[in-house]
């Protein structure tokens, strides 16, 4: 019983500190990264409130400086309504923002989707008295993700 316990206890130390030390969520998706980051780019502007800035595609560019690796491409997106309390306190917080998407795949083929939360930014630029933004800011990533990769 008592190795059970420490079994257990021993679990919770290694996978949480992990789990918490990088504040990104993945999740997995049934498409390639391309059309991933399409569905999610076509939900960003199916919202309305928000828009596209950027896609990054990491493989193509390798490409072109003779490297190979494997699929990847990130999506830059936001609305801007973050930016004002955000900001005047903690302008360093811009270095994290506009948000962003990663969709890639392993070294089995399998795609994965992974973002930021607002526990990183809380974290990462000292934010304080922001936490309904930041909340905000996870569950929009997460609500645009959760249908691009359904």
């Amino acid at each position: 019983m008592k190795r059970l316990i420490l079994a257990v206890a021993m679990t919770f130390i290694v996978i949480t500190p992990a789990a918490a030390a990088d504040s990104l969520v993945t999740t997995p998706s049934k498409y390639s990264v391309a059309e991933t980051i399409d569905r999610f780019e076509s939900t960003v502007r199916s919202a309305g409130n928000l828009q596209i800035f950027a896609r990054i595609d990491f493989q193509a560019f390798a490409a072109t400086q003779g490297g190979k690796i494997r699929p990847s491409q990130l999506s830059i997106f936001g609305g801007g309504r973050a930016l004002q309390p955000l900001l005047p306190a903690n302008p360093k917080a811009a270095i994290d923002l506009p948000l962003k998407v990663l969709a890639w795949e392993d070294e089995s083929g399998k795609v994965w989707v992974t973002y930021n939360t607002g526990e990183y930014l809380r974290d990462r630029h000292p934010i304080k008295g922001n936490d309904d933004v930041l909340k905000r800011m996870t569950d929009v990533t997460e609500s645009l993700v959760k249908r691009a990769v359904e």
